[in-house]
């Protein structure tokens, strides 16, 4: 039994300056962090620290031109502002570590059974453009860093965003063995809708009773169907009723029961699991700490109980 929950977390996630009517949460993550620190949901021993992610990883998943032209700043107008932020040098800094804290998440949940990332969830980037506040994919260069790491054959990705992996259905497609589902609302963003290996489309209003049976009936079989040895699990909390930008009503006690759910299942199956914590949009910063909180109070109640 580990004794707290490995986590990662870096500075840079909330050293963006963006405009004040900008409606992405630059704050959110910080702010996460320092509540987690305080109601001991997160020892301060257990943190690690990513580096940047080298150039060269990228490349492996992304078009090596596309990368290029976002780090040294020569993407085309339009490319930035489909990707929703202004260029910065801070932006580079903070996608290069975010991206890498998901490939170092996953790391420690193979070694330790589980661990979370306090940011992460960048499944609308795509081969050669980033959408959606996305720049690059990071849960996909994580899956196939474990699988070229030797140690996983077969990584389920498992996107609960209220947003489709569009970017994650994509760039999986000529991995077979990085499996993609997606739970999202039918009805929201992006309006064009790409094939995940496994796509459940919920329609705008789904309560937290049809949410929840959803979790209970595809992980399961998934886990079943695929025998993933690693669970890349995107935790967004978005599907909130008061969110910004999503169109399901499910509350706070609906986001802590799938959390929980999907815990409980992966710890059942002995299946390691990286949980990161995805999108979330709301002006009121401490409701969308307390959404983002639900996923590390599951994992306290049930990862670090007795039998792991």
């Amino acid at each position: 039994m580990i004794a707290s929950i490995p986590f990662v977390y870096h500075a840079s996630y909330s050293q963006l300056a963006l405009p004040r009517t900008h409606r992405f949460p630059t704050t959110k993550y910080q702010l996460l962090y320092e509540y987690a620190i305080e109601q001991q949901l997160l020892l301060g021993s257990s943190q690690h620290i990513p580096t940047p992610i080298s150039l060269e990883t990228l490349h492996t998943v992304h078009c090596p031109q596309y990368v290029d032209q976002f780090i040294n700043g020569k993407l085309e107008h339009k490319a930035q502002r489909r990707i929703g932020f202004p260029w910065s040098q801070h932006l580079v800094t903070r996608t290069l570590h975010a991206v890498n804290g998901t490939v170092l998440c996953s790391q420690l949940a193979l070694e330790y059974g589980f661990a979370v990332h306090l940011t992460g969830g960048y499944h609308h980037a795509h081969y050669d453009f980033g959408s959606g506040f996305c720049v690059f994919n990071d849960l996909v260069i994580a899956a196939k860093s474990a699988i070229d790491s030797g140690k996983a054959d077969n990584v389920l990705i498992f996107d609960c965003d209220v947003h489709q992996g569009d970017g994650t259905a994509t760039l999986t497609r000529q991995y077979p063995n990085i499996i993609s589902c997606s739970i999202h609302c039918a009805q929201n963003f992006p309006s064009r809708k790409q094939v995940s290996d496994h796509d459940i489309d919920l329609n705008k209003g789904c309560s937290d009773l049809e949410y929840i049976e959803h979790i209970q009936q595809i992980l399961p079989y998934l886990i079943r169907l695929h025998q993933p040895d690693l669970i890349i699990y995107d935790a967004g909390v978005d599907i909130h009723q008061d969110d910004d930008l999503g169109y399901f009503n499910i509350s706070d006690q609906g986001i802590l029961a799938r959390d929980t759910q999907v815990i409980s299942i992966a710890k059942s199956h002995n299946i390691p699991l990286a949980a990161v914590i995805g999108g979330g949009y709301s002006r009121n910063e401490a409701e969308l700490t307390h959404r983002h909180s639900q996923l590390l109070v599951a994992a306290n109640k049930l990862w670090l109980s007795k039998g792991n």
